[in-house]
């Protein structure tokens, strides 16, 4: 294991690490899930919409059938150590199944429902999974297309059946015997494994992030330390994002079993926005695609009136600066006054109409976001902050509600070492960090080192508050021709902000200089077509436009404006067509696949250098 060395020293956060032992001494998300039962028993914990109608479930009325469930998997041959591999969208059932294996004292492991039959046979393989559980049959044919290879798979089960062949339904395991779950909940222990969570495989086959008991109860308990209310006990949030995903299993599954969060269920990420006034969630994560979605949309809706964009703009430039101040208690009275004016005639509305009226913590983070997107949000009301986490650390490192830095992503966490080492890599130290890659020592060396150091191959920067900055990916870096080491995260965040762009990579290693590829963003380049007599042509015709061309080269001018000349991208190729999740280009949580980016664009981005 590799041995650290250090550029910056941080403070000593065993006091709170301490805290936080003594709340979780001895716990298991099975025993936390009985106390939140015992609590608020007639709580509602689960709703999820049929048609336009909501359902609802209490926590006892979960708890009843994780019991029976629980009971339905014993007589499926679940014992103590198995895995069971789990596929299905953000569904009422998920969180169910995933609580019943923990009581069996056996490991939940979620994969993505994007998988193809190969990478459900090697997921299945490496994990080790001897039943499989998937929500319907467009999930159970993948696994019918290798299931003559998945040797191990004693059996597959499918909740919603329809017209192919499995060896139980959700109905068969909710008719089955109930388990007593205090006294299966007794026999867990806080080292055994809660769940493996698959990298996104964006540099080679996924890995297999091993997280126990408490590295799960830790987060959730510093969690609740950091959140700006003191009873979590019945905050809402809307689960649409990949329980393959640290940061939504986090967020909507450990937090409510937890916390005793009600969690709304989206099954189609696309339709997020239109959960958000339903439910009127206190509590939001979102990558930084769903906030430029959100921010694209209301721009482009504010276009149709120049006037009415040109007042608002004008009222989020006055409210920056004071919502920040606001975010650490130092705003004037006269200040105060002044937002809350700006507030009630133009910021209070939007928020209402978005669904955003009633949030109380907005979070992002999985890849960075432009500064002055997240100080966007802040001045018109949205408490939007940075998190910075990693499957490895149980997704959370550094992150602060309040007292925000925009382009930092917060402090390190109660409980939490984080320092730079000498090379500039990021590294942390605490009860969060992981178990080890399943069956894979040597990555596991390569990651920790023997003193319980997480190497997270991010480069980043401690200020002197201890607020870290991430610099960029330690192996994405450009390094053009020149020998110039270039960060193309904080490019690409910048070319964000020209109005008519949406998504962006940057190009340049081995590079006489960088150029890029923009994205038309789909929400506010229809906007500003229509305004210019172009409103005819589609995306991937106005890429095309001398005019649509023109206006981001200016825009480019703009953003660049803050980095020196040999970082500055010079070039830039105007796309048409959006990238979307989960895709050949982008992971599930919208991370840009560089090498997907350079080979599906390979001649745009030579034509760029010729």
């Amino acid at each position: 294991m590799k041995g650290p060395t250090f550029a910056a020293e941080p403070g000593d956060p065993s006091a709170a690490m301490n805290a936080i032992a003594d709340r979780t001494a001895s716990k298991t998300i099975a025993s936390a899930f009985l106390d939140v039962v015992a609590a608020q028993g007639g709580d509602v914990a689960l709703r999820w919409k049929e048609g336009d109608d909501w359902n609802e479930w209490t926590f006892s009325e979960v708890a009843d059938l994780v019991a029976r469930v629980a009971g339905g998997l014993k007589a499926q041959g679940v014992q103590r150590g198995d895995r069971v591999v789990l596929m299905m969208r953000n569904i009422p059932h998920f969180h169910v199944v995933d609580v019943a294996v923990l009581m069996l004292g056996a490991t939940p492991i979620s994969i993505y429902n994007s998988s193809a039959p190969d990478q459900v046979e090697y997921l299945v393989k490496h994990s080790g999974a001897v039943i499989g559980i998937v929500e319907d049959d467009s999930f159970l044919k993948r696994f019918h297309a290798v299931r003559d290879q998945l040797t191990e798979l004693r059996s597959l089960g499918v909740l919603k059946p329809g017209e192919l062949d499995a060896d139980f339904t959700w109905d068969e395991l909710t008719a089955g015997e109930p388990i007593d779950l205090a006294a299966a909940a007794a026999q867990g222990d806080p080292s055994d494994l809660v769940t493996v969570i698959y990298t996104s495989g964006t540099t080679g086959p996924p890995k297999g992030v091993m997280i126990s008991n408490a590295n799960v109860m830790f987060v959730a308990e510093a969690t609740r330390d950091l959140m700006p209310f003191h009873e979590a006990r019945g905050k809402k949030v809307v689960s649409y994002l990949p329980m393959a995903h640290i940061a939504e299993r986090t967020v909507s599954h450990y937090s409510q079993v937890v916390l005793g969060y009600q969690v709304s269920c989206c099954p189609n990420p696309g339709e997020i926005a239109a959960y958000l006034g339903p439910v009127e969630p206190n509590v939001l994560f979102g990558v930084p695609r769903v906030w430029e979605k959100i921010h694209a949309g209301l721009t482009g809706a504010l276009a149709a009136d120049p006037e009415k964009a040109r007042q608002f703009d004008e009222a989020v430039e006055a409210a920056r600066p004071i919502a920040i101040k606001k975010s650490w208690g130092t705003a004037t009275d006269e200040e105060e006054a002044t937002y809350a004016f700006l507030d009630e005639v133009a910021f209070k509305p939007v928020r209402q109409l978005l669904g955003l009226d009633h949030l109380e913590v907005a979070v992002t983070g999985a890849a960075p976001i432009p500064p002055d997107l997240l100080s966007w949000f802040r001045a018109i009301g949205v408490p939007l902050s940075e998190v910075y986490g990693m499957s490895e650390n149980t997704g959370l490192m550094t992150w602060t509600p309040e007292r925000i830095k925009p382009g930092t992503v917060g402090p390190a966490c109660p409980g939490t070492e984080v320092r730079i080492a000498e090379d500039g890599e990021v590294i942390c130290r605490g009860p969060h960090v992981f178990q080890g890659y399943l069956d894979d020592p040597e990555k596991t060396d390569e990651a920790l080192s023997a003193d319980g150091w997480l190497h997270t191959g991010d480069i980043g920067e401690l200020d002197e508050d201890g607020y870290l900055k991430i610099v960029d990916r330690k192996k994405e870096l450009i390094i053009t021709a020149g020998g110039k080491n270039i960060s193309p995260a904080n490019l690409e965040a910048a070319l964000k902000m020209i109005p008519l762009v949406g998504q962006a990579a940057a190009i340049g290693d081995q590079r006489p200089f960088v150029s890029a590829l923009v994205v038309l963003d789909p929400d506010t380049a229809p906007a500003w077509a229509a305004q210019h007599g172009l409103g005819d042509l589609s995306l991937a015709e106005l890429a095309d436009h001398p005019d649509v061309i023109a206006e981001v080269e200016a825009g480019l001018e703009s953003v660049m404006a803050n980095f020196n000349n040999a970082e500055r991208v010079k070039k830039v190729k105007v796309l048409g067509e959006e990238w979307l999740p989960d895709s050949e280009l982008l992971t599930p949580t919208s991370k840009l696949k560089r090498r997907g980016v350079n080979s599906y664009y390979s001649a745009e981005i030579e034509a760029l250098y010729r």
